[in-house]
């Protein structure tokens, strides 16, 4: 089961950080270009499909990471005994902090607190956090010990 947890695992951490890298690299500079009628319609367009899509990936995401989890279970009630242990618990700690900023957003979202510069900066934050996880990912095999 865990080869089959682990692909999925990576296909949706492919496809939440090519949306983040999206959202905050490509997207901002491109819809300058745009006329103010234009950049709200696909502002409007681009969001509501990225939020289609993304509940599905972040679902087989943690989903994965949890069996995943389970899997190491052994090392993650000792994490401070193992490089590998110490470096699962941190990649942990950051995807539930993205979690976090994920409940922080939509509290905005419902109290009309959300302006387009906090999006940005919470979209860059999570993507910050996305790519430690996958250097994190990556040390866990490199540095175990």
């Amino acid at each position: 089961m865990y080869p089959y947890l682990l692909v999925t695992h990576l296909l949706a951490a492919i496809a939440f950080i090519g949306t983040l890298f999206f959202e905050v690299l490509i997207w901002p500079p491109a819809r300058q270009q745009l006329t103010d009628a234009a950049r709200s319609t696909a502002d409007q367009a681009i969001a509501a499909r990225s939020r289609k899509v993304l509940h599905g990936v972040v679902v087989l995401l943690y989903g994965a990471g949890l069996g995943m989890a389970w899997h190491y279970r052994d090392a993650l009630g000792h994490p401070l005994d193992s490089r590998f242990g110490l470096l699962l618990s941190l990649k942990i700690l950051l995807a539930l902090s993205i979690i976090g900023h994920y409940l922080l957003l939509a509290r905005w979202l419902r109290n009309g607190r959300i302006t387009p510069c906090r999006a940005l900066r919470i979209r860059r934050s999570i993507l910050g956090h996305m790519v430690l996880i996958v250097i994190l990912a990556k040390a866990m095999f490199l540095w175990h010990g």
